[in-house]
């Protein structure tokens, strides 16, 4: 994914050998003489490609394309933010399952994650982290290298009039809504299983029995779904919402945020702020994630939807929809945004300006040379 001003010739999906120029990590101004103290950074880059080994090399060739270093860079993104924000997206998943009449978690944020604390100790604001972690990785590596490679197709999928040119809104809706279908389903089996693990050491007392004293992990949760609820199907429950949502949730974020990150840092501008770049990961975080909540919720209702005590018998999205307006009322479409609003900033923001920490350390390393 390219994330540079100007989608059309700097451009790195353009052409294999034209690399975006690095902001504020190796670049140095014209005329410049470089500096006597190098950062650390310049410094690993100068160590790479001063390496003697052919083999290095290569991988650092390799490593230095342009789409690579988006697959490795969204990876690592995906894994950063989500680590951060782990308490909070535990506990509106605990919020978004919880049904009328429950009261478990029916408390102020900072009473629920003091509730889960004391609980479960620390490991109950990381639970479900590691598989989430997992899944992450490859989803944010393909959410984010797909639309490259859908952004270099435009011209073809989308009728480009004038080959090279920059994406307008409509253009980045669409990208951005074929990545994320594309990686929602490559990596939904982890998504439903994250959701498993997260609730399964709740204080929902129906959950717990004198067998589950050793709760299970991610590969026994996986099996037990797969052998007790309907083989290859069962792990992928509630993929049509998630779809329905992540489409456009994934489209408005791309959208929203070279929209304003754009306006945020104009065209020429020399070393542009990372604070800007923060406040536009902020913004089309709660952009995205406010308009197509409900999905959500949806997506995590059906996941559990065949566990027993949780008195969930949804059998169609519409039926879901209807049944949730009639007894918790339109705000049940929207249980758990609080944690949710509060996570988007800090989420959004490390994922984007990660994302492309690395992705120009990477490409760095053939600008190095």
């Amino acid at each position: 994914m390219s994330l540079t001003r100007g989608d059309g010739a700097q451009n790195e999906a353009s052409s294999s050998d034209s690399h975006p120029p690095l902001r504020n990590i190796t670049s140095l101004p014209a005329g410049k003489s470089e500096p006597a103290s190098k950062g650390p950074i310049n410094r690993i880059q100068e160590s790479i490609s001063n390496a003697p080994n052919p083999i290095l090399k290569q991988a650092q060739n390799g490593l230095s394309d342009p789409f690579v270093a988006a697959f490795i860079a969204g990876g690592m993104a995906g894994a950063i933010s989500r680590t951060i924000v782990s308490p909070l997206e535990r506990l509106k998943i605990l919020l978004q399952i919880q049904s009328v009449g429950r009261t478990e978690y029916k408390l102020s944020i900072w009473k629920a994650l003091v509730k889960i604390g004391r609980e479960e100790g620390w490991r109950g604001f990381m639970r479900g982290n590691g598989t989430n972690c997992i899944r992450i990785i490859p989803y944010s590596a393909v959410q984010f290298g797909s639309y490259s490679v859908y952004k270099k197709l435009k011209g073809v999928l989308l009728a480009e009039p004038t080959p090279g040119a920059d994406l307008n809104a409509i253009q980045r809706l669409l990208c951005g809504g074929m990545a994320g279908i594309t990686s929602v389903t490559i990596t939904y089996p982890l998504d439903i299983v994250r959701t498993r693990l997260s609730i399964q050491s709740a204080s929902f007392a129906e959950l717990r029995t004198e067998q589950q004293r050793q709760l299970p992990g991610m590969f026994q949760t996986m099996r037990l779904m797969y052998r007790n609820e309907g083989g290859f199907l069962a792990l992928y429950r509630g993929i049509i919402p998630t779809v329905a949502g992540v489409a456009p949730y994934v489209g408005l974020n791309f959208m929203t945020y070279e929209s304003v990150r754009k306006y945020l840092t104009p065209d020429g501008e020399l070393n542009p702020s990372p604070y800007r770049k923060l406040l536009a990961g902020a913004i089309s975080g709660a952009v995205a994630q406010t308009c197509t909540y409900p999905f959500d919720v949806l997506r995590r209702r059906f996941q559990v939807n065949t566990m027993s005590g949780l008195g969930y018998q949804y059998t169609s999205v519409w039926g879901a929809v209807k049944m949730i307006v009639s007894q918790e009322g339109v705000r049940g479409l929207y249980k758990g945004i609080v944690p949710n609003l509060l996570k988007v900033a800090p989420s959004m923001a490390s994922s984007w300006v990660s994302f492309e920490l690395t992705r120009d350390f990477l490409i760095g390393l053939s600008e190095s040379d």
